[in-house]
């Protein structure tokens, strides 16, 4: 498409936009008596319209029932987790019984990790990407440290060649290679969170297992986002948080997927809970715990109804608007934030993408390296009603997201870097 840096050709875009009756759905910030232009759907995703009516239908049932709301609720509580593998399963491309909703991310991963990291004297070493987000890093240095083992040693970070901000895949390859007679587990981000790097799972999952590791993914940027066949790409683990692109809430509940060959092993290691103990006998309460034949068996407790409520709202709205159009959309809405962007330098030069051009290599996230104006710059976007991300030294991240942004979103925001 030839695209053109103008308000009457992006309004174009939107007029053609078949998903554009969702931005709808949601509430749009309002700043300076105007709606805002929403750019952190990365960090925090929008509130539906719905969330409130879909937590307030359970706040009554709970004030009308009482406890009983466990088995005559609108949505029943007991077994309302089981709402969600069929929607998310279309979201992260498993089977129904691979994926569970439950806990949040680093809880999940953490509980992954006692199933999926089982090291010896030998075989102790994790691969991971340098720069992961810092709870990634908190629960690998506390896992390593647990089994006896210290983090320089045991953890190998696949980090960017000098001069360049991207890992680049052979690199990850070679070193699963290198060290493939010393690895216990690979676990990568989806999505670096810094760059906006997606990284390869298919080809990550597969060298590992050539060299007979286990793989795993943190999924927080990728849920929701880019295109993921977890199951057919034979991936051992993944979690991920609600909160990002899946619109769920603040601290929202968090998911698990498991692909089956592990999901069945009800004999796999793992730390358990009632409500991961199977149905049938769940309620006689005997000693010994026979775990769920599926993703559910890793469950420690029952359902937090009222973020899973605010859940739902949000993965109906997903599924309504359909994992293919959100991903042709975006793939748009992006291509069309490249060439602002790019325009915007031609004029004068502000930023640096540090994110790969590729389309295959990013999804709603673009990151923009100032230089050492970048705060000031960051902070006059704000006060023009941009909401954007600043992490340190200087990176401003953006990620319009098809669900609610608009490609008026994309030009005004090039207009504003423009007048700055």
């Amino acid at each position: 498409m030839n695209f053109q840096n103008t308000i009457a050709f992006a309004q174009q875009l939107d007029a053609d936009d078949e998903l554009k009756q969702f931005r709808e759905s949601f509430y749009i910030p309002m700043m300076y008596g105007k709606e805002a232009i929403y750019f952190t759907g990365n960090s925090l995703g929008l509130q539906p319209k719905a969330t409130q009516d879909y937590v307030l239908n359970e706040l009554e049932d709970w004030a009308s029932l009482g406890v009983e709301g466990h088995f005559h609720a609108r949505h029943p509580w007991m077994p309302y987790h089981e709402i969600f593998p069929n929607q998310l399963s279309k979201v992260v491309g498993c089977l129904p019984n691979e994926v569970v909703v439950m806990n949040q991310l680093t809880v999940n991963l953490h509980l992954l990790m006692v199933s999926f990291y089982q090291p010896t004297k030998v075989k102790y070493k994790i691969i991971c990407e340098a720069k992961a987000f810092p709870s990634d890093q908190y629960a690998l240095e506390s896992q390593v440290k647990f089994h006896g083992f210290d983090y320089d040693d045991a953890v190998i970070e696949v980090a960017p060649r000098e001069g360049e901000y991207n890992i680049r895949t052979e690199d990850i390859l070679q070193a699963i290679e290198q060290h493939k007679d010393s690895l216990a587990l690979v676990l990568f981000g989806g999505v670096n969170y810094y760059t906006g790097q997606v990284f390869d799972i298919k080809s990550i999952t597969a060298a590992a297992h050539k060299v007979g590791v286990l793989c795993g993914f943190d999924l927080a940027h990728a849920a929701g986002n880019i295109e993921l066949h977890l199951h057919d790409w034979e991936v051992d683990f993944a979690c991920w948080c609600s909160y990002k692109y899946l619109n769920s809430g603040p601290g929202g509940v968090a998911g698990v997927y498991i692909h089956e060959k592990h999901a069945t092993n009800t004999d796999l290691q793992r730390f358990a809970g009632w409500w991961g103990y199977e149905k049938e006998t769940r309620f006689k309460m005997d000693r010994g715990f026979k775990a769920i034949p599926t993703a559910e068996g890793w469950q420690l407790s029952n359902a937090p109804i009222l973020s899973m409520a605010a859940h739902k709202a949000a993965l109906d709205i997903v599924e309504e608007a359909g994992m293919d159009r959100l991903h042709t959309k975006r793939k748009l809405l992006n291509a069309y934030l490249w060439y602002v962007v790019d325009e915007v330098n031609k004029a004068k030069q502000v930023f640096e993408i540090i994110t790969p051009r590729n389309e295959a290599e990013h999804g709603c996230q673009i990151s923009l390296l100032t230089d050492s104006n970048g705060k000031q710059m960051f902070d006059a976007l704000t006060k023009k009603g941009v909401i954007t991300d600043w992490r340190e030294p200087n990176v401003t991240r953006i990620a319009p997201v098809p669900l609610y942004n608009s490609f008026e979103d994309v030009w005004q925001f090039g207009n504003i870097v423009s007048g700055l």
